[in-house]
């Protein structure tokens, strides 16, 4: 379980693709050497196994099932990732609840600036739009933000100078492809009514 508040913005030192799967290399400023081998992070918001420790750098491997709902297929060597480790249960929350299981992928339509922030439009499959809510919880590459406005195929939010500078969206353009991870108790409701009828 992770909250949505990035530790580090990581690079990809390596990414090979392999039958329909991957394995992946990041390299961070996290402390790896303190990470076990099995450990789970979250890579873009997609929860991932630690299977082998560089110095300096990480390597997970991605199922094919994890590479067809991400965004993961499309890095390429040097992008930004942004990283978080698991949330331990006496730490706060200052994020949302976010489970690391990516509901499917969203493209940046939009960039604009406010004033000191930056408004980013989103575009989603209808089947995501119908789960997001105005001033809700949503992930995007893994950061938790609240929904300013929605419709059923996109949504919007304003990003604050400082998550600008410590996530993966200070080299997002118009055009990238973005996980989205829905808000978990709306998911529940949304299923529970959908039962009901």
């Amino acid at each position: 379980m992770f909250t949505g508040l990035i530790d580090d913005v990581g690079r990809i030192g390596a990414l090979r693709l392999k039958d329909g799967s991957a394995v992946l290399t990041v390299k961070t400023k996290l402390p790896v050497r303190s990470m076990p081998l099995g450990a789970s992070v979250a890579v873009n918001g997609a929860c991932l196994t630690v299977v082998n420790k560089l110095k300096g750098a990480f390597t997970v491997d991605i199922s094919p099932e994890t590479l067809a709902r991400t965004n993961l297929a499309k890095l390429s060597v040097g992008n930004l990732v942004n990283l978080e480790q698991p949330l331990r249960l006496q730490e706060r929350l200052g994020g949302h609840l976010v489970t690391g299981h990516v509901d499917g992928v969203g493209t940046v339509a939009r960039i604009r600036r406010q004033g000191e922030f930056t408004i980013f439009t989103f575009r989603v499959p209808a089947r995501l739009g119908a789960l997001l809510v105005a001033k809700g919880s949503v992930a995007v590459d893994g950061i938790s933000l609240t929904v300013n406005d929605c419709r059923r195929d996109g949504f919007s939010v304003a990003i604050i100078p400082f998550t600008l500078q410590h996530t993966n969206l200070q080299g997002r353009r118009v055009g990238d492809k973005v996980n989205i991870e829905t808000d978990l108790i709306g998911k529940y409701v949304h299923s529970f009514l959908e039962k009901r009828r």
